[in-house]
Formats: structure tokens, sequence, C-alpha cells
């Protein structure tokens, strides 16, 4: 049992920390945020995770896990402390690091003894090292020994709790194989299989995944507006290059881009990198500007099923990038809901769980409702957006009595062509032909 101080309750931090706590260590969550604190202390949680809350409020039953703005006193009683504070895209793509160096530099202040501190940040390569020096300047004895150990996060939203707890793999980067050692133990509960490298390589392995994980979305996306030129089928594509073990039948769903807070921002950051060190990324810059490209591919559609949008009732649904996460971070609802708004109509829009997240990063005039049929009633059409499964099973007769022209964009390719045909839809989606009333147009 070892104890744990995670710095910071965002995302990672809040799901790293508590999953530790699962696993039989003491863990502290910090945060400088008195208010979010003050929530989890309550037994709020500030995000939308599944099976989080429940574990949450497990195990600070137990009294594994608690939270505390004192980072001071944190620091001082626990063996490893975990970074795991925002990495936010600055203006020109590149990873702001203040929230790192600030906590670096505190841990420095509050060094008692020897600890491993862990880097969960995304955070450029090289950055482990300025860790290491910014601990060191503000460190009152100079002779306390530490490590800085690189540890990437790979968890997604929406199943980040089965992810943690059966994790695919673990990466660690340390210098010292001893603390690299101690972090492959403290991952054991997780029976997953453990890489150690050094930092600077465990810190590229994260911008690297991420980014080439984008380049497939972009590159499908690619293929299937092909698809919609030349005939073919994009989902079917997908499952003959996905039967191909090189390839693998992963991160091949056609649709209108990748958002959240990973993709978008380590690909402009891994890129950043590149330009910094002299290398033109053409080929991550090709995935950037593609996933910009393609959310604006449902807006195409509609103009071409509608005509002049002006004065219209457009019902959107889904809000957040993905199915089972309130996560509004890039989604492309702040991309395709503004547009439409500039161009006249009226906008409705509803997600089960971003909804109340969403009127902070969408402009004043949407309006939000409370269901799936209610978004559709007397709209001249309907865009899906998210996934959502209440979206991906809603009854398709029911919502096209409700609409008043019964045209359906979809960005997620939800439905089979072979269902939608004959239903009376003007239906059109992603990489694959436009179903009209009782037949499929070229």
């Amino acid at each position: 049992m070892n104890n744990i101080c995670v710095m910071g309750t965002g995302y990672v931090g809040l799901v790293s920390g508590t999953c530790f706590a699962e696993i039989g260590h003491n863990v502290i969550c910090c945060d400088v945020d008195d208010n979010k604190i003050a929530k989890l202390q309550r037994g709020e949680i500030p995000i939308y995770e599944p099976g989080l809350e429940d574990m949450v409020q497990s195990n600070v039953k137990s009294a594994r896990l608690r939270f505390t703005t004192d980072i001071a006193q944190s620091i001082r009683e626990s063996e490893i402390i975990y970074i795991a504070v925002g990495t936010p895209m600055s203006d020109t793509g590149e990873a702001d690091l203040r929230y790192v160096m600030a906590v670096a530099q505190t841990i420095g202040q509050q060094l008692n003894g020897y600890k491993i501190i862990v880097t969960k940040s995304t955070v450029p390569v090289g950055t482990g090292k300025k860790i290491e020096q910014e601990i060191r300047e503000h460190m009152k004895d100079k002779s306390i020994k530490f490590d800085v150990v690189s540890n990437p996060e790979f968890l997604r939203e929406g199943t980040a709790i089965g992810d943690c707890l059966s994790m695919e793999r673990a990466v660690i980067g340390a210098s010292n194989p001893e603390a690299a050692m101690a972090i492959a133990r403290l991952h054991e509960p997780f029976h997953t299989k453990i890489f150690i490298t050094d930092v600077e390589s465990a810190e590229m392995i994260k911008y690297a995944a991420n980014s080439f994980l984008a380049v497939k979305i972009s590159f499908i996306n690619e293929i299937a507006n092909i698809c919609e030129r030349v005939g073919a089928d994009v989902t079917d594509i997908a499952v003959g290059i996905g039967l191909d073990s090189r390839i693998g039948d992963k991160f091949l769903q056609a649709g209108i881009g990748y958002g959240g807070s990973c993709f978008p921002k380590d690909t402009e950051a891994l890129k950043f990198i590149a330009e910094q060190n002299g290398i033109e990324a053409r080929l991550i810059q090709a995935a950037i500007e593609t996933n910009d490209k393609q959310r604006m591919v449902v807006v195409d559609k509609l103009m071409e099923g509608l005509g002049d949008i002006s004065g219209y009732k457009i019902a959107i649904l889904g809000l957040a990038f993905k199915p089972n996460t309130d996560d509004m971070r890039y989604a492309p609802s702040l991309t395709i809901i503004p547009e439409l708004m500039k161009r006249g109509a009226h906008v409705v829009a509803y997600d089960p769980i971003a909804q109340y997240e969403a009127p902070k990063w969408l402009p004043a005039g949407v309006e939000y409702v409370n269901g799936v049929y209610e978004a559709v009633t007397d709209s001249d059409a309907a865009i899906i957006l998210t996934e959502w499964d209440e979206i991906k099973w809603m009854d398709l007769h029911k919502v096209m009595r409700l609409m008043k022209q019964p045209i359906l964009i979809d960005g997620r390719n939800c439905f089979s062509l072979e269902n939608m045909q004959g239903l009376g839809y003007y239906y059109a989606s992603i990489g694959r032909k436009v179903v009209t009333a009782e037949k499929v147009l070229a």
C-alpha cells in the first residue's frame, strides 16, 4: 500500500486517483479550486463518467480516498506524487505547461524526503527534465533525492473506469530503474502489460498514439467522401480493410471527425514539436485539415436536402463529442450549430448529459429540450451529431410523425441503409448513398 497524492481533480486526475484507491492505496486528490474540492467533499462529481460516482463514494467511505486544497501537506504526506493537471492548447498549438510547472515548483518547496514524481498529464518531449529542474530550483534542502517518471494516460471517456482497472498497457518512462519498478509494482493489480522506457520516449508515445489514431479517423473520412462520389459504401470498406490484421477494425467509423480533450490538442502539439525541430509534419497537418473540413459535411448535406435553411427549425440530436460523456471540448457541435444559426436556422438541441454543459460553449439562441421526440417535434430536419443509445434506438416511425419534413442527416451512420429504405425519409449519412422514400439514390 502506498500513500499517493494526485495533483489535479480533472478527468485524468479524478479517475486515476479513484482507481488507485480502489486497488487499496491511500490517495489524496488535490486541487487549487476551492469550489471543486468542496463539491467532491460533498460527494458531487464534476464530470460525467459511468461508474465513477459510486466508486468515489465507496472509497471515500472506506477512508482510502480524500479531497483537499492543502497541497503542501498532501505532498509531505505522500511517497508518490502524480501530476495530472491540464495542458491546454495555446494559440500556436503548443501545450501550455504553466500548471505543470506551478505544481513542480510547489513540490520543490515542500519536498521533505525521497519521492517519485509521476507525470500523468500529456506533455511535450523534454518536460520531464524541465520538471526536475523546476523542483531542484525550489528545494530548500538540496540533498533530498527524488525521481521524475513519465506515465501517460490512455483513458477513453465513457469507459475510463474499465480502461483503468483493466488497462491495456502501462507505459513507464524513467531514468532510474528502481523508480520505474516502483511504478510498475503500483500497476500490477491492473493486470496490464508494462512497458518501461526512458522519459522522453514515454512522453512521445502518448503524442504518437493519439496522432496515429487521429490520422486513421481522418483517413476513413477521406475514403467516405470518395465513396459518395463513386457509389461505394464506406461501412463495407471499413469492414473489408479492417479484416487486415495490419490495419485492424478500430477507429474506422466514418463520421464528422474527432473531438474531445485529446486528439485535437495532441495533434496540434505534435505538429508544433515537429516544426520546432525543423520537421514539416505534413501527414499530421493533413489529418487536422481533413478533420476540420469534415465537420461541415453535415451542413452541406442539410443544404442539399432542404435548400435555404433560413427560418427553418433544425433539431440537433447529441452535443457531446462522443456518447457517455458530457465533454464538449472540440465537439463537432461547436462548429456546426453556430454555422446553422449563421445561416438563419432555429436550432433545437438535445443531449441526455451534455446539454447541461453545452450553454457554456454554444451561442445564445439555442433552444434546449429534454428528449429526442421533443427535439424533433415540428422540425424541418434533424441532424445526428452524437450516437447516444437512445438516439440509435429512437422510434423512427414516431419521429417521422412528429417532424414537419422527414429529413434526417446522420453524422454518425447510426442506421443501415436497408432499414431506412422505404420508411419515407430523406436520409443522408457519411460515405453512403442517399436514401429517399422508396429508393436509394446513386
